[in-house]
């Protein structure tokens, strides 16, 4: 993939963001820093708990995704930055031990009014582990710069 410019982004676009295999280690060393709730750190707790069983904080799921974006998109484009999220959904949760493969569509693109050097791209970013279930969905737009003249 080259550098990308606004002007290059597609609506319908799906572009495939690559894959990995988290580990329980990996789960416990977020959680334990970032996200200490008993489901995340205690398999005993986590089998008694609504999700049944020991699984990745949101957060970490989130981050994982947000390591695909960057590597697989962001920095091989003009990208300046994004207003934020609309929507973010976790389905399903990431356990011990899954494969993780993620995407991103583009569902819009449209030149901004006020800033005539960039447009802005809606995403809609999506996760899945090895047998399709879905485990993180994220809708949102970023700022992209324009091709220079």
């Amino acid at each position: 993939m080259g550098f990308r410019y606004f002007e290059d982004f597609t609506t319908g676009e799906v572009i495939e963001l690559g894959s990995r295999t988290v580990s329980g280690e990996e789960m416990l060393e977020f959680a334990r820093q970032f996200d200490p709730q008993p489901f995340h750190l205690d398999a005993e707790a986590a089998k008694k708990s609504l999700l049944g069983g020991l699984c990745a904080s949101g957060w970490h799921t989130g981050s994982i995704f947000m390591r695909f974006f960057a590597e697989g998109l962001l920095n091989h484009c003009s990208s300046q930055g994004s207003p934020g999220i609309d929507k973010l959904n976790w389905p399903t949760p990431l356990r011990p031990g899954d494969t993780v493969s993620a995407r991103t569509t583009v569902v819009d693109t449209r030149l901004s009014r006020s800033r005539p050097t960039m447009g802005i791209v809606t995403f809609l970013h999506e996760m899945t582990r090895q047998n399709g279930d879905l485990v993180l969905r994220i809708e949102n737009s970023a700022f992209l710069g324009r091709r220079p003249e």
